[in-house]
């Protein structure tokens, strides 16, 4: 009994900086490594024409996946239904960079040192259209990638708080689907109405923003039902651990190394940023995939909550039952 203390100390002496280690690196790794990986880009103009700037963009090896378009209405095209971040049209007045800043103005950027840069040394200038532009109350996209974390934490505090509280069966999921629908109303009135970040309907807008805190919370809430409390830290900790430094929210998917960039999706947080972006500046363009993500995420929560709670009370009945038989015995 008296070495429980002092292994205790040291369980914490050497857990602390391994926690320490593990959030440095899943924070700071992709921000290290940001680059272009297989990132979707397209080229449009005759073959004859656009052979040259392909053969340019093919020297960024694994950079770029080249999408080939018609004409810069086809590009136009593809960038507002999101099939590529943004595509270099061959005109005879010369190079045409088409963007999207409000699919990530980190991507915009790069795509535009990119292209000039390459034109410059060649002596030719690029005319550069923001197709679908970010907002102007938020440039830079950085208020949109920082409500990533409070929609985390508030679907971490609502699954903690229900199952802290006792909550268990349909009670539980009343609790989680009431506090996500507020969630989502609260967050969509800051964002949108107040700050002005969000340019989509407001009523969507604010759907989206309670389907990512409900598969958060449902995430926390259904794996403590089945493990007990122990499941609050699991779940918490894959949300903030790698669902928020891998959803690709200052930035995109395709530029965090792999696999960041691909857990990212699969995880609340990088499903939900960028089902946002569709919704309020894509008009639901490529929301289906995002949309599935969260959905499977708050259903399989949700069902483990109702099962956590079937379990327990079917162990209670079961001990009631073992303890009325007991008494029958004695009497």
């Amino acid at each position: 009994m008296s070495h429980t203390p002092n292994r205790r100390l040291i369980a914490v002496v050497v857990l602390v900086p391994v926690l320490a280690a593990l959030a440095l690196w899943a924070f700071a790794w992709p921000a290290a490594r940001t680059a272009p990986r297989d990132l979707p880009l397209g080229v449009a103009g005759p073959p004859a024409a656009t052979a040259q700037v392909e053969r340019q963009l093919e020297r960024h090896e694994g950079a770029f996946e080249l999408h080939r378009y018609a004409d810069e209405a086809a590009a136009r095209e593809a960038i507002q239904d999101r099939s590529v971040y943004g595509a270099v049209v061959v005109t005879p007045q010369g190079p045409e960079l088409l963007t999207a800043s409000a699919a990530g103005p980190a991507v915009a950027q790069l795509l535009q040192q990119a292209v000039t840069r390459q034109a410059a040394a060649e002596g030719t200038q690029v005319r550069t259209v923001d197709v679908v532009p970010a907002p102007q109350s938020d440039p830079r996209g950085a208020a949109l990638s920082a409500s990533v974390l409070p929609l985390a934490l508030a679907g971490i505090a609502a699954g903690a708080v229900v199952t802290l509280l006792g909550l268990s069966g349909p009670r539980a999921v009343g609790a989680l689907l009431g506090a996500s629908a507020l969630v989502g109303v609260t967050a969509a009135g800051i964002a949108h109405s107040w700050l002005g970040v969000l340019t989509g309907d407001w009523w969507t807008e604010a759907a989206v923003l309670g389907l990512s805190s409900l598969a958060v919370s449902g995430a926390v809430a259904g794996l403590a039902a089945l493990m007990g409390p122990k499941g609050i830290g699991i779940a918490g900790g894959v949300v903030m651990l790698l669902g928020n430094p891998f959803s690709g929210a200052a930035s995109a998917p395709q530029l965090l190394p792999e696999p960041a960039g691909a857990i990212g999706q699969w995880l609340p947080p990088g499903a939900g940023t960028t089902l946002l972006r569709s919704v309020s500046y894509f008009d639901g363009a490529a929301a289906t995939g995002p949309a599935l993500t969260l959905g499977w995420w708050a259903v399989l929560g949700l069902g483990a909550v109702l099962l956590g709670g079937a379990l327990r009370a079917r162990k209670r009945s079961g001990t009631a039952a073992t303890d009325t038989r007991e008494l029958t015995t004695v009497g």
